[in-house]
């Protein structure tokens, strides 16, 4: 497993403020990661974006998440308006070798669950060692 000492996390100014590429605001979810010794989780925030919405590919060692929000005004004047819609865009570089046919993932209420099984020869093996 990798060594997650020092494992450093993003101020909240870094993790909401959007991005203006590609002509348009992209947010840069927050996202958790844990893993064990057979797969990573990825767990990410994305309010706004149903299961239909998510653009989620996996290539090359890459993982990107591109989470498409719909505006929620549908001819309506907002009375206040605080949420900013924008979509949401996100990349990792994964440095464990991944079984990339046994990916799945779930989004339900903008929460994505991202489940990379790691491929068996990365998984740490247990050598008995004996005496004599």
């Amino acid at each position: 497993m990798a060594d997650n000492s020092a494992i450093t996390q993003k101020s909240r100014a870094e993790q909401t403020t959007p991005e203006t590429t590609w002509g348009g605001a992209y947010f840069t979810p927050r996202v958790d990661t844990f893993e064990t010794e057979d797969e990573l989780t990825l767990f990410a925030d994305l309010p706004g974006v149903s299961a239909e919405d998510l653009d989620l590919r996996y290539e090359n060692g890459e993982l990107f998440v591109h989470g498409k929000v719909q505006s929620r005004r549908s001819g309506r004047q907002a009375w206040l308006n605080e949420y900013e819609v924008g979509d949401f865009y996100r990349a990792f570089s994964i440095g464990e070798s991944i079984d990339s046919g046994r990916i799945s993932a779930e989004c339900k209420n903008g929460a994505l669950t991202v489940h990379l099984p790691k491929v068996e020869h990365a998984k740490p093996k247990q050598i008995t060692v004996r005496g004599g």
